[in-house]
């Protein structure tokens, strides 16, 4: 089980910015254990340059970067996902495609820095601090046993990652 890698869905609805952040924390963070991927319901079809300034910034490798629709990974073929968490409160009320292997489901809404308006420092501002929060939740969830927790427990403290945290710091 050590060496099992866990697939990681990170859903939002444009899939630009905080699905997108998600995604590069926890392929960075996850060391190897987890595979994340992102995706929306409704993508853009472009990654936010304000988040991609940000992940290079912080030595990222971008070139993952892609807006694309949920409906990839319901796809006979796409990667089977073990957990799936919504990062955005539209995406988690919005009717999901059915994932194969029924994973682990969890929303970890945090704000849209995309919605901010302001000076480019105000924006840059609400990009890190969107970055901190998720950051923090990917942290605390790499830090779980997954191995020696039941699936109960496990959706419990899923939910707990989400709900804990303040949104706004």
């Amino acid at each position: 089980m050590s060496d099992r890698v866990f697939n990681v869905l990170f859903l939002c609805t444009g899939n630009s910015a905080r699905s997108i952040l998600a995604e590069a924390i926890l392929n960075r963070e996850g060391m190897g254990r987890f595979k994340a991927f992102s995706a929306g319901s409704q993508p853009k079809g472009e990654v936010h340059p304000q988040a991609l300034a940000l992940l290079e910034k912080l030595n990222h490798d971008t070139g993952f970067a892609r807006s694309k629709s949920w409906e990839e990974f319901a796809q006979p073929g796409a990667p089977v996902m073990d957990f799936v968490f919504t990062v955005c409160d539209n995406a988690a009320g919005e009717a999901c495609p059915v994932w194969p292997g029924q994973p682990m489901t969890a929303h970890w809404g945090v704000p849209d820095p995309a919605a901010v308006e302001g000076t480019a420092i105000d924006q840059a501002l609400a990009f890190a601090d969107t970055y901190r929060m998720l950051a923090t939740r990917i942290s605390i969830f790499t830090a779980l046993p997954l191995a020696s927790l039941d699936r109960m427990t496990l959706q419990s403290r899923l939910g707990e990652i989400g709900r804990d945290l303040p949104e706004v710091g």
